[in-house]
């Protein structure tokens, strides 16, 4: 993307403030400390039962037995939770009688002039949180794959050097890693947000590649501080989402990160995002140091592999021919190829950057396409064969007669494998499949790939990128937010802190309805919108706003609404999904490359603005400008201008 006849600057190494970015206020340091020890001192066969408002109140450590059930560690920690609640509860009523040795042990770690109000009030914040400093020293170890490149893309975008750690927290660097809720790879995209930057669809996830997810979560991380101006604010972000952080900026009218942590009651805004900011500190100060807290520690060596690109659409089984490259070593160089690339479905796609195993013999993309048979290559993928489901029709009794395993076929259809089919709904079939054709299983890649970088082949059995919940690929064994074994714990998240559904996103849009019944305007949106999402007419909704017929509704600007139809909730949910709806469209097609400055002219506004950078919708352009107000736009603005590319000819 260019700016034609415009003035503007590419913006390689934006400020990212001072020296000192990453700031460890002192009242935050009971709650690194807490972290920290979670991390190092504590494994997942034991857990600290604390307060989870003050983390400095640990009340005891539980040490299972390794070989004890899920269920019995489950009865061991609420009993000790009861003994302990009970013990709060005999504290406040005590007054100034005397305590048992234990009693007067608990009530010591609140410290003085704690009152039996709190105390009371503590009965009900009694946490469990599970060990994690097993994960975090395997973490370390695989971390030195990709230590080096993280290090180069944040270096490429003047980001702080400290960022690199995040995956610790995130996925303890494993590339592999899915949440019960669909977040992906190291550093646990959710599904809406990765499409914004990589490239997510039934061929490729790139959030499975750890190096294309670093350099999506470097566009993203940059973004994010410059919507919310402090890297605590930009790294919670990571966790709650772009717009609650900046409604809880705004709500408090500060943006230190104590204050907020401390006094930011949000509705999202739970355990796991008020210890985001302060998990990632702890995981900075140990990976700074793992020899203080691990002895030795010996990382994996660095990734290496020679890359090619494809010349068209290529079947895998054609590659592995003309390449000599085993399938388990493609696979395991390759990640965010999904499963219906390798079992045939569907074809590498033309100008996918293919990684091969760094040997002497050296590969170029001329060399590949003379290899390659013409007939070999293709102009796009297969289309599936359709087929109109008749009465008495299963899924299992399909997959049966064409003879393809039923969770392919689950798979390419977006539906469970236990899924009642509606007769006449159309059913897609692989290429190729056709009635009592047995069906032949793709075989497991080999165990050690990587094997200049030590990560495991495991990625390459993932499903496809769909929500991992929706689909049913990936066993939730518990829904506590609270869990009680690293299988618990993994199943229902890779971080290493407390299990959360992320509110992960880079819309900072605040579609929420003001207490005085008014909104402020959004790109995309017109009258006719909220006439239709009130049930109203759009002549109501102008003699409301004595408006005239000619008075367009413009962004930024506050309007009244009529809720006597509508509820506020109710409104504010159809508003999301219309902008949700409109953006996932857009994310289909398009993806961000990078960012220009420009320099605002006199008569420039955003629909000039826009016009100047051939497929960039206004929304996009409010969104990186959340400071700017487009309606009165003045000469010299300087206007943060998304890069953006056509998803089927970026390669």
């Amino acid at each position: 993307m260019a700016f034609l006849g415009a003035v503007f600057a590419v913006c390689a190494f934006p400020a990212f403030g001072n020296p000192d970015q990453m700031p460890r206020p002192a009242a935050l340091e009971p709650d690194v400390e807490f972290w920290t020890h979670v991390y190092t001192q504590v494994d997942t066969n034991s857990g600290y039962l604390h307060d989870q408002y003050n983390l400095g109140v640990v009340y005891e450590t539980v040490r299972f037995a390794p070989d004890s059930s899920q269920s019995a560690r489950e009865r061991e920690v609420d009993a000790r939770r009861e003994r302990i609640a009970a013990a709060l509860r005999r504290i406040a009523a005590a007054g100034d009688s005397p305590l048992s040795p234990e009693d007067q042990r608990i009530r010591d770690l609140w410290g003085p002039g704690v009152s039996p109000a709190r105390l009371r009030e503590a009965v009900d914040d009694i946490r469990f949180q599970l060990g994690q400093a097993d994960r975090f020293r395997a973490g370390l170890i695989r971390s030195g794959a990709w230590e080096t490149h993280i290090a180069e893309a944040l270096a490429n975008r003047g980001l702080p050097a400290e960022l690199a750690v995040l995956p610790h927290v995130e996925s303890s660097f494993n590339p592999a890693a899915y949440s019960k809720v669909g977040a992906a790879g190291l550093w646990q995209f959710m599904r809406s947000t990765g499409r914004r930057y990589m490239r997510i669809d039934s061929s490729v996830d790139d959030r499975l590649d750890p190096f294309r997810s670093t350099e999506a979560a470097a566009q993203l991380l940059a973004y994010n501080y410059r919507v919310l101006g402090t890297w605590p604010l930009a790294l919670t972000a990571w966790n709650h989402g772009t717009a609650g952080m900046l409604r809880a900026k705004e709500s408090l009218g500060t943006d230190d990160i104590v204050t907020i942590l401390r006094r930011y009651n949000g509705r999202t805004f739970g355990f796991a995002s008020r210890n985001f900011y302060v998990s990632f500190l702890a995981a900075l100060d140990i990976d700074h140091n793992p020899d203080k807290y691990f002895g030795a520690v010996q990382r994996q060596g660095e990734a290496r592999f020679q890359v090619v690109t494809v010349p068209g659409y290529v079947s895998m089984a054609t590659l592995e021919r003309v390449l000599s490259v085993p399938g388990a070593e493609l696979r395991a160089l390759n990640p965010a190829l999904l499963r219906p690339v390798w079992d045939g479905q569907l074809r590498v796609p033309r100008d996918y950057h293919l990684r091969l195993p760094f040997a002497d013999e050296q590969w170029t993309t001329d060399l590949l396409a003379h290899q390659l048979n013409p007939r070999e290559l293709y102009a796009g993928q297969p289309q599936p064969k359709r087929y109109k489901v008749q009465q008495g029709d299963t899924l299992a009794k399909l997959a049966d007669r064409y003879g393809v395993p039923i969770d392919t076929l689950a798979r390419m259809n977006r539906i469970r494998v236990s899924a009642a089919l509606k007769v006449g709904r159309t059913i897609n079939l692989p290429e190729g499949a056709t009635v009592q054709v047995a069906s032949s299983s793709v075989p497991a890649p080999a165990a050690g790939a990587w094997q200049a970088g030590g990560v495991s082949a495991a990625v390459a059995q993932r499903e496809s990128a769909e929500d991992a919940a929706a689909l049913a690929t990936i066993t939730v064994f518990a829904s506590r937010e609270q869990p009680v074994s690293a299988a618990q714990a993994e199943a229902l998240s890779p971080a290493l802190g407390p299990a959360a559904e992320p509110q992960q996103g880079a819309d900072p849009t605040d579609y929420t309805v003001a207490g005085d019944d008014s909104i402020r305007v959004a790109a995309e949106e017109t009258l006719g919108h909220y006439a239709d999402w009130l049930g109203l007419s759009a002549q109501h909704l102008r003699d409301l706003n004595h408006m005239s017929m000619r008075k367009p509704v413009l962004v930024g600007h506050r309007l009244k609404l009529d809720f006597h139809k509508v509820p506020h909730d109710a409104f504010e949910q159809k508003r999301r999904d219309y902008h949700q709806q409109l953006q996932a469209a857009y994310f289909a097609e398009h993806r961000i490359s990078g960012t220009e400055i420009y320099i605002a002219r006199a008569g420039d506004s955003l629909w000039t603005v826009t016009r100047r950078a051939p497929q960039l919708p206004e929304w996009l352009l409010v969104q990186y400008n959340p400071d700017v107000d487009f309606s009165e736009l003045k000469p010299g603005t300087q206007i943060v201008v998304p890069r953006v590319e056509d998803v089927a000819n970026s390669g």
